[in-house]
């Protein structure tokens, strides 16, 4: 706490009053930058009535936001499990505003048939959000790719798919089935 009280240039006496335990001070940074992605992405999807792009400029937020220098989103990822249980229920609130941005923009897609009838729509938002938390583990800012070049090219990978034309079927709908990721499929 002294630390940060120096590099902040206030007196530890202020930040203790303020924040009388680390968790409460970790628990405000998080706060303020799941509220910061949440802004960012409400902002950016407010350009276009696309449904598909709005998921790829959401990803881009969702990437800058996790490799800033200054990241909350990556402490919240990294630093969850370090809270004390009554400050992890606090920040819940804020954690699910967050996924129900996501699942408001992928269940858009999906009603504006953009998406295969039939998906697992959870399972959807937690592959993508499984990819693209896995970039803090890999990225680096001399890589050859930027965070908005990496957001389009899994973007591509999660719409498209990466078949070859040859290996693409014609229709992936009984792929899917057969292949567990539709809601019927779950129930057996």
């Amino acid at each position: 706490m002294r630390g940060i009280a120096q590099e902040s240039g206030i007196l530890l006496g202020s930040l203790t009053y303020r924040y009388p335990k680390k968790s409460d001070l970790l628990l405000a940074v998080m706060d303020a930058g799941v509220r910061r992605a949440v802004f960012a992405i409400e902002e950016v999807v407010e350009g276009t009535d696309d449904p598909l792009d709005r998921l790829r400029l959401a990803l881009r937020v969702h990437l800058n936001e996790l490799l800033a220098p200054d990241s909350a989103v990556w402490l919240l990822l990294n630093e969850w499990g370090r809270l004390p249980p009554e400050s992890r229920a606090e920040l819940r609130g804020v954690h699910q505003r967050y996924d129900s941005v996501w699942k408001r923009l992928v269940e858009d897609a999906s009603d504006a048939g953009q998406l295969s009838q039939g998906l697992d729509l959870r399972l959807v938002h937690l592959f993508v959000f499984g990819a693209a938390n896995s970039v803090a583990h890999w990225y680096q800012p001399d890589g050859g790719r930027t965070p908005d070049q990496i957001a389009d090219a899994f973007s591509a990978f999660i719409g498209v798919g990466v078949l070859s034309d040859s290996a693409r079927p014609a229709s992936v709908g009984p792929m899917f089935e057969r292949m567990g990721a539709t809601l019927e499929t779950t129930s057996e």
